[in-house]
């Protein structure tokens, strides 16, 4: 039978979230029931939200949820009821990258993610009044108090490790940390620049402070973000709103330029600039998404010394042995999210996404 459960539905786009009663659809063979006890806020979930992504509106979003599993469909395995559970992204898991250990670059992400709001059959998964409601969002729109989640979206965890700690693994922090493991690969004595202190860059600091890397140097306009950042375990700090980026990443590089860079911001003027201070065989990963259609002039010739700009999606990671790794070093003390998030009560979701618009909350995470 169908599950009525409460969720935060976005009638158009621009309108504020809306508290109501849904109803899932039954669990497919490769499907789970979710009881949700935390999820976090991405700006990926606002700009959905805004209208500024073709995702079916009506519907309901959220993808960093964190819960416990209540029923799984016949064909489920590794999960049973009464696991605790991360949620990120799903993926088809038969094209060359998903059996390639690169699920992110899955051939059906989009529609599977982000745009399509339904199964890959083109089904369902949440309505209201008997009318369908844009759903499936990662695998999951976990902003309900019950979620049906994709199989491949579920990641078994550690059941002592508190779930409303964790939640924002399945996503933000995840695409930080594997910017630089995954990609950037820190060898002993690089530098490494953080473009943007946000949830996602000050993800990137932590992850840099765990390798061999000697200078990690944390950028953005918000004194009491980089104050953070050097806690975190920056060794330097750049406010881009009162010093000339390329000059500063200059001078403490000794002139040589930098060997990784993580641009978070979206904001392609801050993206040139991190191109720009990039030493020989540096590499710049864009994370941060500007508006659909967005460009950047680039010196050619700059880039014959072996710079590469690299894109990345949710840190080109295999949820299934990133995430719990990720989750014994939150245990451990040495990933220490505690210090991006700000709780707030499911019913407080519009608060939550002021708080985080106007810089008060670096990650907030809804509880339930």
């Amino acid at each position: 039978m169908p599950i009525t459960t409460r969720a935060a539905v976005v009638e158009s786009g621009g309108a504020a979230f809306t508290l109501a009663d849904v109803q899932l659809d039954e669990p497919g063979p490769h499907e789970a029931v979710v009881r949700m006890v935390a999820t976090g806020l991405c700006h990926t979930d606002l700009g959905v939200a805004s209208g500024g992504l073709p995702f079916p509106l009506p519907g309901v979003l959220g993808h960093e949820g964190a819960g416990v599993v209540e029923a799984v469909g016949p064909a489920v395995t590794g999960i049973e009821p009464g696991d605790h559970v991360v949620l990120s992204f799903t993926s088809c898991g038969e094209c060359g990258n998903c059996n390639g250990g690169h699920p992110a670059y899955c051939a059906t992400w989009l529609p599977l993610n982000l745009i399509g709001g339904r199964r890959a059959d083109g089904s369902s998964t949440i309505s209201r009044n008997g009318e369908a409601l844009g759903g499936h969002f990662f695998g999951q729109s976990s902003f309900a108090e019950r979620a049906l989640v994709d199989e491949r979206s579920l990641v078994k965890v550690d059941p002592d490790v508190p779930l409303e700690s964790i939640a924002p693994l399945g996503c933000g922090v995840q695409t930080g940390v594997g910017a630089v493991w995954n990609v950037l690969k820190p060898v002993t004595g690089s530098t490494i620049v953080v473009l943007g202190a946000g949830a996602v860059g000050l993800s990137a600091v932590m992850a840099a402070a765990l390798t061999p890397a000697t200078t990690i140097v944390a950028v953005d306009r918000v004194g009491e973000r980089l104050s953070l950042a050097r806690e975190l375990g920056a060794t330097h700090t750049v406010n881009a709103g009162e010093t000339d980026l390329v000059e500063a990443l200059a001078t403490i590089t000794g002139g040589q330029g930098v060997d990784g860079v993580v641009e978070t911001t979206g904001n392609v003027t801050v993206l040139r600039q991190g191109v720009d201070a990039l030493g020989a065989r540096g590499t710049l990963v864009v994370v941060g998404a500007p508006p659909f259609g967005s460009e950047v002039a680039l010196d050619v010739n700059g880039l014959l010394g072996g710079k590469r700009i690299v894109g990345l999606t949710l840190g080109d990671a295999e949820t299934q042995s990133f995430i719990p790794a990720l989750v014994d070093l939150v245990k451990a003390g040495r990933l220490p999210l505690d210090r991006l998030i700000s709780t707030y009560p499911f019913a407080d979701i519009d608060q939550a996404v002021r708080d985080m618009g106007a810089g008060k909350a670096i990650k907030p995470v809804l509880t339930f």
